[in-house]
């Protein structure tokens, strides 16, 4: 049965234009629905009955009854990831605003807009320590773009939509409003304020400087930026593009023998993937994308090559590093593509295109800094090359590369030998192929999130939803279920590890109770599998405290909150289960045992360069 507060809305007018008398609590809503929000993620408690109490009157936003205020953020960071709008989370005081940090966080470093409501103890009660205070503005201040705490019902309003606002403003990120109850409870005349009031905007660094054209050389920045400095305090509004910087752009593409274009999650954020595409085609620029950027180019098109990193492909890495001309486009360079930072692509010129003028200049020197919204910079960048530049040479040693160094694992065919991981991705990758409908992946964090990188294929952004920067595990079954929320047209499939799993496996009780059918595939290997792999490899196969294998059913556990369930441990059982979890309508688990021990290859070592990655040994 559906939750009380989960089943479909009840209707409510939109936010009325004149004003009306009404509680606090009902204001939240009515600011809701102003900004278009048609899900929230939450769980109840003391300090937010109010506001509960204003859902059960009424209001146009489905609420999904999350198990855990973490999973409720997760939920929430989804649906904005994949509808492109907010999300938004409610919890109560104390330990329920602070379960909120780790999502929070999580926002934070995969700029993801994330509204959070969190209720507070009454004003008179405020510094006293009454039962479930916490001062959560302060804690989560330096993850946010902005917090308040609102003591004046008047001010509600006002805070709300400087809110919703600052957290699509530039580079989307969290925001959170703390609302005491008494605030909830009292009374005020209501009207939607038409413009938003942001903060002032933050002056610890100045936009780059505009880049003259070049001539015989590429310009350097006249005044670099400070390193960072604008790390936790990012642009409370969208920077204006200097026209002279995409053309400067341009005119470096003209020059270049040897580009590439390095696309990150900026590029999906600002669904800006088909200018990305339009430009690559236009002056034949090998693509290749990072894991946030996974979908920004249809990863069939000629000029995709791959991921680079970590645990990309060698042909991307080695293209990457061994360009004349790296064009980033809403990408970090951080550490986990960029390998030992002095020796990452040491012959090239740098492009770095981003809305957060933080994160030019942060790692690596860019020498053509373009600051501004990217559909538009990447638009100017194309509209000005008037030569394109001839890189068939170039495409030509890309493609070899890919040739050379494609993904490998062990294919020998062995009697009753446990799956592959390797495997069991490739087949799950062609079975969605196969299906008319759309995919929306979700992943935990760990091997299975890199052989989902590798092995599952994606041609459209917004499809590949994972943690990134904070690598968040048991973030991949609440992002399925905020995804569904997001997307209920769409077949979602949650790819997680059995670590993973275990940390936010209640959460398929939402997926059951609210409606929202999810397929999750366990790669099940019995243990914490990437750490596993580093301390076999780095620390003389000193295993400790990495063992899951006892005596945890996940299937067992599946069923117990209400979901479908199989235990696979052969392809075709693999196949059946699949092909049943995907009709059936219900949130459904496949528990798929694979080899325990296998390693996720290739992979740069801690402390190289990126273009020193090892290979499968086999290889």
């Amino acid at each position: 049965m559906t939750q009380l507060h989960d089943a479909a809305p009840t209707t409510a007018p939109p936010a009325p234009a004149a004003e009306q008398r009404m509680l606090g609590a009902d204001v939240v809503l009515r600011a809701f629905e102003a900004e278009g929000v048609r899900v929230c993620f939450g769980i109840p408690g003391g300090a937010v009955l109010p506001l509960y109490d204003a859902i059960a009157r009424g209001t146009s936003v489905r609420h999904v009854l999350a198990r855990h205020e973490q999973g409720a953020g997760h939920m929430a960071e989804a649906y904005a990831r994949v509808s492109g709008e907010p999300g938004v989370v409610l919890a109560t005081s104390g330990p329920g605003a602070t379960n909120l940090v780790t999502p929070i966080a999580n926002a934070q470093m995969d700029s993801t807009a994330l509204v959070c409501v969190t209720g507070q103890v009454r004003t008179a009660l405020i510094g006293t320590q009454a039962f479930q205070e916490c001062d959560i503005v302060s804690v989560v201040r330096p993850l946010v773009k902005g917090a308040w705490l609102v003591r004046d019902v008047a001010e509600l309003a006002g805070t709300l939509r400087a809110a919703f606002a600052l957290a699509r403003a530039g580079r989307p990120g969290p925001v959170l409003v703390d609302v005491p109850r008494d605030v909830q409870e009292a009374e005020v005349a209501f009207a939607w304020p038409p413009v938003a009031a942001l903060p002032p905007h933050a002056p610890a660094a100045a936009a780059p400087p505009a880049a003259a054209p070049p001539a015989a050389a590429p310009p350097a920045a006249a005044v670099p930026l400070p390193v960072g400095a604008q790390a936790r305090t990012p642009a409370t509004r969208t920077p204006a593009l200097d026209p002279r910087q995409p053309l400067a752009v341009a005119r470096a593409i003209e020059r270049a023998a040897r580009p590439v274009l390095y696309a990150g999650g900026g590029v999906v954020n600002a669904d800006a993937g088909e200018e990305l595409r339009a430009l690559a085609e236009h002056a034949r620029i090998p693509v290749v994308t990072t894991l946030m950027g996974k979908g920004a180019l249809p990863e069939s098109h000629e000029l995709f090559c791959g991921w680079p990193g970590m645990h990309g492909t060698k042909a991307a890495n080695w293209t990457l590093n061994r360009a004349d001309l790296v064009i980033a486009v809403g990408a970090r360079f951080d550490d986990r593509v960029t390998g030992r930072l002095d020796a990452f692509a040491p012959a090239a010129t740098v492009a770095h295109f981003d809305v957060d003028p933080g994160e030019i200049g942060k790692l690596r020197h860019a020498e053509l800094p373009v600051l501004g919204p990217l559909r538009d910079a990447l638009a100017r960048t194309l509209a000005a090359i008037a030569d394109p530049p001839d890189t068939t040479a170039w495409r030509e040693q890309v493609r070899a590369w890919r040739a050379r160094f494609p993904l490998r694992y062990d294919t020998a065919p062995r009697a009753g030998a446990p799956l592959k991981p390797q495997r069991v991705l490739e087949r799950l990758d062609a079975a969605l192929r196969a299906r008319p409908e759309e995919v929306v992946w979700t992943t935990g964090v760990g091997q299975h999130q890199m052989w989902a990188m590798q092995y599952l294929g994606c041609e459209r952004p917004r499809s590949f939803v994972t943690s990134g920067g904070h690598g968040t595990m048991g973030f991949g079954l609440p992002a399925a279920v905020g995804a569904r929320a997001a997307r209920p047209d769409a077949t979602v499939v949650c790819v997680d590890g059995d670590g993973s799993f275990q940390m936010t496996a209640q959460e398929l009780a939402t997926a059951v109770a609210a409606e929202l059918p999810v397929v999750v595939v366990i790669v099940n290997n019995g243990g914490l599998g990437m750490v596993h792999q580093w301390q076999t490899m780095f620390y003389e196969r000193r295993l400790s405290a990495v063992d899951l294998s006892e005596p945890t059913d996940c299937a067992q556990v599946a069923r117990g909150f209400g979901a479908a369930a199989w235990t696979v441990t052969t392809e075709a059982e693999f196949d059946a289960a699949l092909a049943q979890a995907l009709d059936c309508g219900r949130a459904a688990v496949l528990d798929v045992h694979v080899e325990v021990g296998e390693a996720c290859f290739p992979m740069i070592p801690p402390g190289a360069a990126a273009v020193d990655m090892v290979e499968w040994p086999g290889s």
